[in-house]
């Protein structure tokens, strides 16, 4: 995992690299169509609807609409009931999943089943498959991403069950040196990892989507664009806990029936607009990482 100023980042050959992640929204700009007398258009843009002569409002009749609705409800009950009978394959089940997914757009869930089993609380089992692969890549980077990868214990067992056995012992020795106390310390944690009494260190990784780079009957290259945060939550924190915007590309093997990593790199971006939602307090944020748990990603 490769190491930031910020803490944040997956393995790249032991090196430290990256940014932090954030949001600036200084430069948004709001504009408000007018709305008053004698504005044509509503306040979504839509034409303003004249009044009827003598003040009444504008509209049907109620025997008018009546009939009118009428009409409309037996109209879409028949056109149901002929859709419900003119297309086989939709009522038998007898379409797959690769049908669905070649019919879905590029970040829709295919519906195969991620995995099997978990290794180490890790997950493990992936399908043989494109789909296989983008779900091992997106858990991957949520293992390597995670809190546990600044402990050497649980560090160590994360990159034995994501890596093929060659790169896990190629990387453990350049990691264990990135991760120095010195490097901890400037997170606000001891040399074990441990955050300080009363506060909370939050580090995960939440996948937006997957892409296949490249993908051979034993082999892949999966993207995964994802968001992260990274920093210290609790009363006094001088390091809060704060979003990054990478991509993660894992380079695969098909390896002992399952998918393993043998190399990895990251990059920034892409960074959305930040949005308006107010920022929360260290006790709110503490509270919400202690009380949400993770997911099992799937593409």
């Amino acid at each position: 995992m490769s190491l930031g100023d910020d803490g944040y980042g997956g393995h790249d050959s032991g090196r430290a690299s990256g940014d932090p992640g954030g949001y600036d929204d200084r430069h948004l700009t709001r504009t408000r169509l007018p709305e008053g007398e004698g504005d044509s258009y509503g306040p979504y843009g839509q034409p303003r609807r004249g009044a009827r002569p003598g003040g009444g409002r504008p509209g049907l009749s109620s025997r008018n609409l009546m009939t009118v609705v009428g009409v409309v409800v037996l109209l879409l009950a028949a056109i149901a009931f002929a859709n419900r009978g003119g297309d086989a394959s939709s009522s038998d089940g007898s379409d797959t999943n690769a049908d669905k997914a070649a019919s879905s757009g590029p970040t829709a869930a295919t519906g195969t089943r991620p995995v099997t089993g978990k290794t180490g609380g890790i997950a493990s089992g992936f399908a043989h498959s494109e789909q296989g692969a983008q779900s091992a890549a997106a858990n991957f980077a949520v293992a390597l991403g995670g809190d546990g990868m600044f402990k050497a214990d649980s560090r160590h067992a994360i990159v034995a069950s994501v890596y093929t056995s060659e790169a896990a012992a190629k990387i453990t020795g350049p990691q264990d040196e990135a991760y120095s106390e010195d490097f901890l310390k400037k997170l606000g944690l001891d040399a074990s990892g441990n955050p300080p009494k009363g506060k909370t260190f939050v580090s995960r990784t939440i996948p937006v989507g997957t892409k296949v780079e490249a993908y051979g009957s034993d082999s892949a290259k999966i993207s995964v664009w994802y968001t992260g945060l990274i920093g210290m939550a609790g009363t006094g924190s001088t390091d809060p806990v704060r979003t990054a915007w990478k991509t993660w590309t894992f380079d695969l093997k098909w390896v002992d029936n399952d998918w393993k990593a043998e190399a990895d790199s990251q990059k920034d971006g892409p960074a959305p607009v930040s949005g308006d939602v107010p920022v929360s307090g260290s006790d709110e944020i503490t509270k919400a990482v202690q009380e949400f748990g993770g997911f099992t990603y799937a593409r």
